[in-house]
């Protein structure tokens, strides 16, 4: 019997509770069903997304929702949590206790795949460096599926024959119950506040980051991230570390250097390709094409397809995306930057002095006053938004001018007013988007939509 068939045994044999339906649950009862293995499903809303689907393709599984009932929790031998609930509620505790058995959709994934497996975590960054990774393989001439926290969840990727690669991006949420991950080679790309609403601090998020490194494989760092290069020498003692870094390279390194009077990305001293040869822009992606380059040199992919990818890739939706150029101002779409870190590698991948921002949602318990330093002389005119606008705020005072806007469509109408020809203005909110929108996706498309009627006028 083969290794992953053990697996699948042994889970038919228990009691299997599905903890939060929506995509990752969902994903789970398909899995789970088409191996014939029984599942219920618990959900504390009283309507969850995937409900309507679930009663349909399943009826007859248990499903039990508007509340975690205790009872519920009590008879399971094995506890499959979705990334969006925490495994600090009660009821999971308790059931822990007693011995059962709490993973998440990439332990069971990871238990199960054949195919080595390149894994990317990080506050910022993921979702680029994750797609393009995806298609560095690809430009190799190999097979990949690509997903995760991105896209497609884990589990709905194992299909036979399993690819040459798995590229897989993973958030702390899901990093919390997973366990066996052996990756080729991974990354923390970098780390800044996110989700303190669920994290008693730094040290807290961090640490549930850190699981990715639970392999052997090697491990590639952010040399300019202070949080994450602190890393090095505890994971040397069981890991080949890469390094990369904007700055100047050591030898083994990936980083910038000047050559023919122009930036360049090296490995070491080997000059690969000039910077303006990029399809996506801003620092912040050129730290992601590095990162992307280390992650695929560490498993064999051949130099010459990954710099072609880069000179091919234009980027992904909502993460610093090029809207239009309006009577000389240009405008950028960055909703996907959810935190705070995240707005501060927009701003200092596009601007000098010459920027209106438009941020604010839902803060998540983050601390603002690191955007101080980030918007003071660059960021001329900040327009506040949603139901943290305020905290921002106050973080910023003296230094630059703040204006509240009531929705999407006024704030864009305000920075159009502000702006000169040779300016930028871009959305990027470092807050999530659930006061105002479904989805940052949602947020985004808000904002494109209100800046092609400025086009119009």
């Amino acid at each position: 019997m083969s290794e992953a068939n053990q697996v699948l045994t042994a889970l038919a044999s228990k009691r299997v509770l599905i903890v939060g339906l929506g995509k990752t649950g969902l994903s789970c009862v398909h899995f789970l069903n088409k191996h014939g293995i029984e599942v219920a499903v618990v959900d504390s809303r009283e309507n969850p997304p995937g409900l309507e689907i679930l009663q349909e393709k399943f009826p007859d599984i248990a499903v039990f929702i508007g509340s975690f009932q205790t009872d519920v929790f009590e008879r399971a031998d094995c506890v499959i949590v979705s990334p969006g609930v925490s495994i600090h509620e009660l009821p999971i505790q308790v059931a822990s206790a007693r011995g059962a058995e709490i993973i998440g959709d990439v332990e069971l994934f990871a238990r199960l795949a054949t195919a080595p497996v390149l894994a990317i975590t990080g506050s910022n960054g993921k979702s680029t460096v994750t797609t393009l990774l995806g298609e560095m393989v690809q430009m190799s001439g190999l097979n990949v599926e690509v997903g995760g926290n991105l896209g497609i969840p884990v589990l709905d990727l194992l299909e036979e024959p399993a690819p040459d690669f798995y590229v897989l991006e993973l958030s702390s949420f899901q990093l919390e119950t997973t366990h066996s991950l052996n990756a080729a080679a991974t990354t923390l790309l970098n780390l800044s506040e996110d989700h303190m609403d669920r994290y008693t601090g730094l040290d807290d998020y961090l640490s549930a980051k850190k699981r990715v490194f639970n392999g052997d494989g090697v491990v590639v760092l952010n040399k300019d991230d202070a949080n994450v290069i602190s890393l090095r020498n505890e994971l040397e003692r069981n890991h080949k570390v890469c390094i990369f870094t904007l700055n100047k390279p050591e030898a083994g390194e990936f980083g910038v250097k000047e050559h023919e009077q122009a930036q360049w990305l090296y490995f070491g001293d080997k000059a690969l390709v000039p910077i303006s040869k990029l399809k996506i822009k801003g620092t912040h992606n050129v730290a992601n094409a590095l990162a992307a380059l280390a992650l695929g040199q560490a498993v064999g992919l051949p130099m010459e397809a990954m710099v072609a990818t880069l000179q091919i890739f234009p980027g992904l939706p909502h993460r610093t995306e090029w809207v239009a150029n309006i009577n000389g101002v240009d405008w950028f779409n960055d909703s996907k930057a959810t935190n705070v870190g995240a707005a501060q590698a927009a701003i200092n991948g596009l601007s000098e002095n010459n920027l209106i921002l438009i941020a604010g949602g839902q803060g998540k318990g983050q601390d603002f006053t690191p955007l101080r330093n980030t918007v003071s002389g660059k960021v001329k005119k900040v327009i506040l938004i949603g139901e943290d606008g305020q905290l921002i705020d106050d973080a910023l005072k003296g230094v630059t001018d703040t204006e509240y806007a009531s929705d999407m469509q006024q704030a864009v109408k305000f920075a159009a007013d502000a702006a000169n020809s040779g300016d930028v203005i871009l959305l990027s909110p470092a807050c999530a988007s659930f006061d105002m929108f479904s989805s940052y996706e949602e947020r985004g498309q808000y904002f494109i939509n209100a800046v092609n009627e400025v086009a119009k006028l």
